[in-house]
């Protein structure tokens, strides 16, 4: 027995040979030393720390951490303001909603007064103040001209030109001038007070579609008055939420006060999710029947919840400095698709996560706004059903107020290219969201003259309908893969270089064929989570 085997044998067991006399002894503690001696002692690994080839590349982008001293990934410049400012907006967002209870119980307003809006009013603006300082000035010069257009305009159709002419014109020259500075007019002391966000103009996007909702509320409420709705059972009662957003308000309600609780409501105002003018108003009246203490308290676990999963990602997988860094040289097909699907799965909880926040301060404030994410971004096979359940509130809204006066299905493949151009657009200026909201158009193309070709009606008694379905779920998925990596997280240069290493190799090839195959499969498991879905009666099987 060679000396390296005696080692491995004294690791395991107690008994050793003694090749002298051939019988079994137990070995002395002062021969054990001796024979392991010879073998050097190897560090535990249990906390061995990054050593991927990589890692120098991206390391200068991860903080200190918190979980069993791991570093973090918080080089996202969007998740990281939220993520670090997320105690003080837990203490905000409690602070506020236990004044507003306070005030709504002593002063035991009635529905018809909107006392509550004073409340709203009065704590949007100090909010307001806080985040933006003398910026608030700004804001609300803008928000009042476009409330002026509304207002002037009217019912002739000047009202949605200037409304959505206006609009657009305030976030192209919000990004161009950065905000504006109060020393063009000669004021530079203002400057000097910007508050703790002076980024304002980055928020205002979700303002902006505010104002359109108001404006666009009003000039239909003048086409087509309330008392000539039939379905709306007394002056203050709705058969159901769609109810409470297609049917106009009072005439009385479109007043600037109301205007400005509306567009600066707190819980709201950062980042949504969007609320229109009419449902707003209808729940500061009524409030919503589904909103209850044990809703409220179920949401704010899964939020808890939630937001550790993101930590614990965050922690240890560290895909969103690789793809910063670009740093994939020389990893394999399977390693850079799973740093774009990471990524992907991060975009999605990094928008979940602060849509909840916010959705849970308006809910404990008495105000029922739509889930933005309806399904794990992980759950979706149809491009058209996605966009139904991923920001549904900003669908709802782009339905609302641009695809329905466009001609809704009818001119589908005209307005989707608006659509998706505008949403661009709003997100940001920059080429390769433009690049991404036309890769959407391109891609939903496929699946809209295939579901009309290839319908159940005609096929679905057919052995094969579930099979071809499967393979077009597969494209699907695949490009509404790329068309996002491209627009929140790659860009145009590293979507290329991802498909290149991809597609140059014969591992990569077959690691794509591996993909496809795999995604057959879920897609299937997919269809029959629809189906249960249908068959119990969920809302979101339609989805």
């Amino acid at each position: 027995m060679t000396t390296v085997q005696q080692h491995e044998l004294t690791n395991y067991l107690p008994l050793a040979t003694n090749e002298d006399s051939g019988n079994k002894t137990l070995l002395s503690t002062s021969e054990a030393p001796a024979i392991s001696s010879s073998i050097p002692m190897q560090p535990s690994r249990w906390k061995t720390t990054e050593d991927h080839p990589n890692y120098f590349l991206y390391s200068n982008l991860l903080s200190e951490g918190w979980i069993f001293d791991r570093k973090v990934d918080n080089s996202d410049l969007q998740y990281s303001q939220f993520r670090n400012q997320l105690p003080l907006l837990f203490i905000v967002a409690s602070v506020y909603i236990l004044l507003s209870h306070i005030y709504r119980t002593v002063m035991d307003a009635k529905p018809k007064t909107l006392n509550q809006t004073y409340f709203y009013l009065f704590g949007s603006i100090i909010f307001l103040t806080t985040l933006h300082g003398t910026s608030c000035i700004k804001i609300l010069v803008i928000i009042t001209t476009s409330y002026f257009i509304g207002r002037f305009t009217g019912a002739s159709y000047w009202n949605p030109i200037l409304t959505w002419t206006f609009n657009l014109l305030v976030l192209v020259l919000n990004k161009y001038y950065t905000g504006y500075k109060f020393a063009a007019i000669g004021l530079p002391l203002l400057d000097q007070h910007a508050g703790i966000l002076p980024r304002w103009y980055i928020l205002f996007n979700f303002s902006m579609l505010r104002l359109v909702s108001y404006n666009m509320d009003y000039y239909w409420q003048l086409k087509k008055p309330r008392n000539q709705y039939h379905n709306v059972m007394g002056d203050d009662d709705f058969r159901s939420d769609k109810d409470r957003i297609a049917v106009p308000c009072q005439s009385i309600d479109y007043n600037y006060f109301n205007f400005l609780a509306y567009i600066l409501y707190a819980p709201l105002y950062i980042c949504g999710p969007i609320i229109t003018f009419n449902d707003f108003i209808s729940q500061v009246k009524i409030r919503s029947n589904k909103l209850t203490l044990k809703y409220v308290i179920i949401y704010a676990i899964r939020l808890v919840l939630v937001i550790l999963v993101m930590e614990f990602t965050l922690h240890y997988l560290y895909v969103v400095a690789i793809s910063k860094a670009q740093a994939w040289n020389k990893d394999t097909p399977l390693q850079i698709s799973m740093v774009g699907y990471f990524n992907l799965v991060i975009i999605w909880m990094k928008l979940l996560i602060p849509w909840r926040f916010f959705r849970l301060w308006a809910l404990a404030d008495g105000i029922w706004p739509e889930e933005n994410m309806v399904r794990c971004v992980s759950n979706n096979f149809s491009a058209q059903r996605f966009w139904k359940s991923w920001h549904r509130s900003f669908n709802r809204w782009t339905i609302r107020y641009i695809y329905i006066p466009l001609g809704g299905s009818s001119y589908f493949a005209f307005s989707m290219w608006v659509v998706f151009t505008f949403v661009a657009i709003w997100h940001d200026i920059e080429l390769k969201l433009l690049a991404w909201g036309w890769l959407i158009c391109l891609f939903l193309l496929p699946e809209i003259i295939a579901s009309r070709l290839f319908t159940f009606k005609k096929f679905g008694h057919t052995s094969y309908y579930r099979i071809v379905c499967g393979l077009g779920a597969v494209a699907n998925i695949l490009m509404m893969m790329v068309a996002n990596l491209v627009g929140f997280c790659l860009g145009l240069d590293g979507m290329k270089d991802m498909l290149v290493q991809i597609f140059s190799s014969t591992d990569g090839l077959i690691f794509l064929m591996t993909v496809i195959f795999c995604l057959f499969v879920a897609a299937q498991l997919m269809f029959e989570i629809r189906e249960s879905e249908k068959r119990r009666g969920d809302p979101k099987w339609t989805m």
